[in-house]
């Protein structure tokens, strides 16, 4: 089965208006590290043509502690009292309040997909597995798919347990591990053979990636710093289709 296959960048890699030409969805990565104002994503989805999707990674704040490095891209600081009220889906105000933020600005996208990033420091512990189903029983998803990628230690009966239960669709390198859970494929290529952003996807590489195809809506997001190239050449392997 060949499914409906859409493929894209994760952040803008070229200007806007050629984006739109070349690709048909796009993961909007400043929502993660400082989202921005939602004029802003107002105009990004006034100016899309129609059919095209936006995906958002939802803010820092819910997945990573604030001992990340990536939380020096924040415009605020993190106030030295409340440090341990960020991250790993805590039951606490602040995480509330960013998902809030997300929540709007997918809202102002018309966003498809909220793409829920962990750190391989998310690991699986009595207590992370309890604020996963804490955090995503309790918050309104409105028509957004959720999707969870995991990293680390994860056993693939916890991964599928949780995503069955949860209504989380189960993000993945394919070329790293297998999708366990979902209604859509949600793919996102860090390169290889490990976490190398460096590497360039081969013919071959891409060929077999079109064979991993097995949903009816499938998502391949490049995260590499050859994305653009490697998308442009894969989309046109799907287009000869």
């Amino acid at each position: 089965m060949f499914g409906m296959v859409k493929t894209g960048c994760c952040g803008w890699s070229e200007p806007h208006v050629k984006y739109f030409q070349d690709f048909d969805v796009m993961e909007v990565q400043e929502t993660f590290y400082q989202p921005g104002r939602i004029a802003k994503y107002e105009k990004w989805r006034a100016t899309a043509p129609r059919g095209f999707e936006f995906v958002v990674k939802a803010w820092q704040l819910i997945t990573h502690a604030s001992s990340s490095p990536t939380y020096r891209r924040l415009s605020a600081g993190i106030p030295a009292a409340a440090k341990d009220h960020y991250g790993a889906f805590r039951p606490t105000d602040e995480v509330l309040t960013a998902w809030e933020v997300t929540a709007e600005a997918a809202k102002a996208l018309g966003a498809t997909v909220i793409l829920f990033q962990c750190p391989a420091s998310f690991a699986p512990t009595e207590e992370n597995r309890k604020n996963l189903r804490t955090f995503f029983s309790r918050i309104d998803r409105g028509s957004c798919v959720l999707a969870w990628e995991p990293r680390g230690a994860w056993e693939e009966k916890d991964i599928k347990r949780l995503c069955e239960d949860l209504d989380l669709v189960h993000c993945v390198d394919p070329f790293k591990a297998r999708p366990l859970a979902g209604q859509i494929r949600y793919f996102r290529l860090h390169g290889l053979p490990g976490y190398d952003l460096g590497y360039i996807y081969s013919d071959d590489d891409l060929q077999r990636l079109l064979s991993m195809a097995d949903r009816d809506e499938v998502y391949v997001m490049s995260n590499n710093y050859s994305m653009l190239d490697d998308c442009r050449r894969y989309r046109r392997l799907v287009d000869a289709l």
